[in-house]
């Protein structure tokens, strides 16, 4: 009997689990899309309303979460042994901020969106870049100046500060070169 119950609380966790599960080859846009069939309605949905490429979203995902739809920051310690928070209230596929998340609701007014849902997620994407090139004037096909934006904010993209960072920067060239990647595999699924 409590081996017929272990086996149906396993079928029952393994089954709400698969939906989740992150792509088997991250490198490859096309297998990311053949694996999530369901991510390519989005991504087309998201570049016709905010003309941004799906190779960019995509890439940008890679960089913040690696397709992990629940995927929060460190954790602090005090001493290092009591955890104390996270280094920030970034979640999901897109690591957005609560306050940032919390502007998009309001202005594209979808108060039910979830950090969680790659639809959603994708959408959100779309609209900070769509409004990255509202205020600083960066091309929606300028990915490294895209992901500095993005991950620096608006304002501390203006001020410059990631001038000082050559980790940042780097992470800006390999998320330029991951959309490079997937915008060349694409063309062969999309």
């Amino acid at each position: 009997m409590i081996r017929c119950l272990a086996l149906m609380v396993f079928v029952f966790v393994s089954s709400c689990s698969v939906g989740s599960r992150i792509p088997a080859d991250q490198e490859n846009a096309c297998s990311i899309l053949s694996e999530k069939r369901s991510w390519k309605r989005y991504l087309l949905r998201t570049e016709k309303k905010w003309k941004v490429e799906p190779a960019l979203v995509l890439s940008f995902i890679k960089t913040e979460s690696n397709f992990r739809p629940r995927a929060r920051t460190q954790r602090k310690y005090f001493l290092g042994l009591v955890p104390t928070g996270r280094i920030s209230s970034a979640y999901g596929y897109a690591q957005v901020l609560d306050g940032t998340w919390e502007r998009y609701e309001k202005a594209t007014n979808r108060r039910f969106a979830r950090r969680t849902k790659f639809s959603d997620s994708v959408d959100f994407i779309g609209w900070y870049v769509n409004q990255t090139y509202i205020i600083n004037r960066i091309s929606k096909t300028d990915v490294y100046h895209q992901y500095l934006a993005y991950h620096q904010g608006h304002r501390g993209f203006k001020s410059g500060k990631y001038k000082k960072s050559s980790a940042l920067k780097a992470v800006a060239k390999r998320t330029a070169d991951t959309a490079s990647r997937y915008g060349r595999q694409l063309k062969n699924c999309l």
